[in-house]
């Protein structure tokens, strides 16, 4: 067998059983809450925060359909002034990109996974165009979302779920 040559097929990863059936803008918004009066005075690169999120909701009970949500909110403020007043909103764009996708015999410790991190990983690219484009058409620098960590954020929003239960079993008394 030559270098060049295709793997077997006994060799190759698995496929994800998982179709995506689409995917689509679900909601997008941008706002210059100074207006016009931003370009005017803003003498600095503004600070930039993200905020993502990912939600998994099942479409159909009878069959594994589920809409998935990536949730991008990026807001731009003027930097701190040097007497520690907080500057103004310069921007802000929030991004709800979804797709709908059938999983088909995937194994039930995959099926969380899939959702909450192969999903959102193929769609990013989609969602961080579309910021870019929408704050390029806004007027100012395009936001270019640096790749993002799905495990770690699945990881994290795990960890965030079992503490919030243990502290509500200690709370009701249940430990």
């Amino acid at each position: 067998m030559s270098a060049t040559a295709p793997a077997d097929a006994a060799t190759a990863p698995p496929a994800l059983p998982l179709t995506m059936n689409l995917q689509y803008t679900k909601d997008l918004s941008f706002e210059v809450p100074a207006g016009a009066e931003i370009f005017a005075t803003l003498r600095a690169n503004p600070q930039i925060s993200v905020n993502i999120d990912v939600q998994a909701n099942r479409l159909q009970k009878d069959q594994m359909v589920f809409e998935i949500v990536l949730a991008i909110k990026a807001e731009a403020t003027e930097p701190t002034t040097e007497t520690g007043a907080v500057g103004r909103v310069v921007f802000i764009a929030e991004l709800a990109y979804a797709a709908v996708v059938t999983l088909t015999d995937a194994p039930e410790t995959m099926v969380e996974p899939i959702l909450l991190v192969e999903v959102p990983r193929l769609i990013f690219p989609y969602a961080r165009n579309i910021i870019s484009e929408v704050t390029r058409d806004g007027g100012f620098p395009p936001v270019v979302l640096q790749p993002i960590d799905f495990v770690g954020l699945w990881q994290s929003k795990r960890a965030a779920a079992v503490n919030n239960a243990a502290q509500v079993s200690t709370q009701t008394g249940h430990a």
